[in-house]
């Protein structure tokens, strides 16, 4: 069979290495006869997993100790409740900042439960001759004003970065569902990250949550027990049945990021696959990006072909190369390349092999 490089924004690929030993252990787990999905989440071998699980997460992150990591049902949109539920009360508010279709729906999903009134929201995009380009706000005001100010690092749909450091006086809740991993950052200086797993770090389904231990003296709103942080921290994220295979994926990919340098060594391969597709994208003018230099994502490239009619022969071309999931979001349009820690930079290179053939053979 050929190589197959998957660029799908999420559900992602995982590493090719993890997925191999899921194979192998997937009707006998460790000697025990049975598969990962079906050994009870309370048995000793499991909450072994669990507890390696974190501390390599904890390891790789340099997670301070004053911080809960939670590994949570719902995905990221989950969390997007979450938050609201777990720290706004009966009259808390909060900011919202606005880059791209995550960020916004963050906000539509807040003012649902909170309502309009607590929730405010500022757009840090605008468009600097033809691009988009991400202004972070100088954040200023009594402390006590807002619970927290919510905003994505990355968004997928637009292929928008930030890589700037957000200063702000009220803590800090990051939508990391795209980013986590994929370079470093200290995490002290946010009051709550969350994650979907299907990216970065393993199936859908579940949600990884950072959380300073003194955010959860806020107090809350009325909520489902599954989504109650201070449940799941009182509980070690099993006061129901988690999603155990998710689980035990997870711990296998933080074991492999390990193995292959750690999140320093995933950075530099991250910047290097994403200068070689930007190049490729910049030195044709058969294909465009609308992201300004310093926003472009590392993670999720945009871009579109000029002669947009090409699109579909595009597509149908580089799925026959063994290139796929490469459409944009429906939102947008375009392509889209998904180029997560654990698309190898072979897969990159054989993309930008194939974008400059179609170029020179559509190109009049």
């Amino acid at each position: 069979m050929s190589t197959i490089y998957n660029f799908c924004a999420g559900p992602a690929m995982l590493p090719a290495a993890v997925m191999q030993k899921a194979q192998q252990e997937l009707l006998d787990w460790q000697g025990h006869g049975v598969s990962v999905m079906e050994i009870s989440h309370r048995s000793q071998a499991f909450i072994d997993l669990t507890k390696a699980a974190e501390s390599r997460l904890r390891s790789l992150m340099n997670i301070p100790e004053d911080y809960h990591v939670l590994f949570m049902h719902g995905g990221g949109r989950g969390q997007f409740s979450a938050v609201v539920n777990n720290f706004l009360g009966n009259n808390g508010r909060a900011l919202y900042l606005e880059s791209g279709q995550w960020s916004k729906s963050a906000t539509a999903e807040a003012r649902k439960l909170a309502g309009d009134d607590r929730i405010d929201s500022q757009s840090i995009v605008e468009k600097v001759n033809g691009l988009n380009k991400v202004t972070l706000p100088k954040l200023e005001g009594d402390s006590g004003k807002y619970r927290y100010v919510h905003y994505c690092p990355n968004e997928t749909v637009d292929g928008v970065e930030i890589f700037e450091e957000l200063e702000s006086p009220w803590p800090i809740v990051a939508d990391m569902s795209s980013t986590i991993m994929s370079r470093e950052i200290d995490v002290s200086r946010y009051g709550l990250i969350y994650a979907g797993a299907q990216k970065n770090i393993g199936p859908s389904g579940l949600a990884i949550v950072i959380v300073r231990k003194e955010m959860l003296a806020l107090p809350a709103m009325p909520q489902s027990s599954i989504m109650d942080y201070r449940l799941a921290a009182e509980n070690d994220s099993m006061f129901n049945t988690p999603p155990t295979f998710a689980w035990y994926l997870a711990a296998e990919v933080f074991e492999w990021l390990h193995r292959v340098g750690g999140i320093e060594a995933m950075a530099e391969l991250n910047k290097a696959k994403a200068e070689l597709l930007y190049a490729c994208i910049d030195e044709l003018d058969f294909y465009r990006n609308g992201v300004a230099a310093q926003n472009r994502s590392r993670m999720n490239v945009t871009f579109q072909l000029a002669d947009e009619s090409l699109n579909g022969e595009f597509l149908k071309e580089a799925e026959t190369a063994g290139l796929v999931a490469l459409k944009g979001h429906r939102i947008v349009g375009g392509m889209r390349a998904s180029i997560y820690n654990a698309m190898p930079l072979a897969g990159v290179e054989a993309l930008v092999a194939f974008m400059q053939a179609f170029a020179a053979k559509h190109s009049s």
